[in-house]
This record gives structure tokens, sequence and C-alpha cells, in this order.
């Protein structure tokens, strides 16, 4: 229960850095470049950039802090199951925010941020700390677990006794 606490405590400070960059960069691209009135799809478009900005966010505070002890040494397949979870997320707040601006007819910048920013997103964040921790970083996966922390790496001296390190 304490290793899931903990988790669950590193996986929201993470997740509020990958929500500022998110929020962030989805609130500029709506007012600027991708404004409705100019571009019809900007709200879309500008969601699925600020995303991506923030899984790249994500998959490092991830990797490296809320899973760090059973992160695999095959980063490729540990970086494309991450890819594809958070995609999924993502594509639940897609569906939010395309339900609301485009189905519902709320187009205001409030209602935008509400179905992506609220709704989507806790959907999103419920999907994706589930499938990181049972699937993507779980410990008894089948690929060789590397250790989360090692003893640096000196020549013994004459005498001295040698370290083994191993990851369990």
């Amino acid at each position: 229960m304490r290793l899931l606490l903990g988790q669950l405590g590193r996986f929201g400070v993470v997740g509020a850095l990958g929500f500022v960059v998110d929020i962030g960069v989805f609130n500029l691209l709506r007012a600027t470049v991708l404004e409705p009135s100019e571009v019809h799809e900007g709200p879309f478009i500008a969601k699925i950039i600020s995303t991506l900005l923030a899984i790249v966010v994500n998959y490092f505070g991830n990797r490296y802090w809320t899973f760090g002890a059973t992160r695999r040494t095959a980063i490729a397949r540990e970086g494309l199951e991450f890819i594809l979870v958070s995609v999924g997320g993502m594509l639940l707040t897609l569906g939010c925010l395309w339900v609301s601006h485009y189905l519902l007819g709320f187009t205001s910048v409030a209602a935008d941020n509400i179905s992506a920013n609220v709704i989507g997103l806790a959907l999103g964040t419920a999907f994706r700390f589930a499938f990181y921790r049972y699937w993507v970083f779980h410990p008894s996966r089948e690929m060789p677990l590397q250790p989360a922390y090692t003893e640096p790496t000196h020549p013994p001296t004459a005498g001295s006794p040698t370290v083994a390190v191993s990851a369990k």
C-alpha cells in the first residue's frame, strides 16, 4: 500500500507539471495561431499539440521518478508502450473536447477548458495511471529490471571488499 501511495503522489507531481505544459500550450495556441474563428479545428489541433508536449514531459518524469524503481533496460519497448497508453489517454481527452465543442456546440474558452482539461484530463489520468502501473512499468513483466540506483563503480583498492549490486 505504501508503494501505491508513493507512486500516486509522484504520479500526481509529474502530472501537475505535464498539466501546466498542456494547459499553457493549449490556451496559448487557441488564443493565437489556432484561434477557432480563424481555424475551425483550432482547439482540436491545439489540444493535440499541447498533449504531445505534455506526454514528453510525463514520460521522463514517470520513467525516472514515479516508476523509477521498476523501469526496464528495454527502453524502446517501454517507450513504445508508454506512447500507446499516452495516446489512449489523449484520445479520451480529445473525445471529450470534440463532443463538447463540435457536437454540443459549447465553443467558449471556458467550455473547451472544462471539457478537455477537467473532464477529459480526469478520465485520461485514471486510464494512464492504471496502464502505466499494471502494464508499462509493472515489475513482474518479462523484461529484465534496471536497478533504480547503483553504487558508483570505482576500481577496488588493495584489500577492499567488492560489492555486487543486483536487481530485485
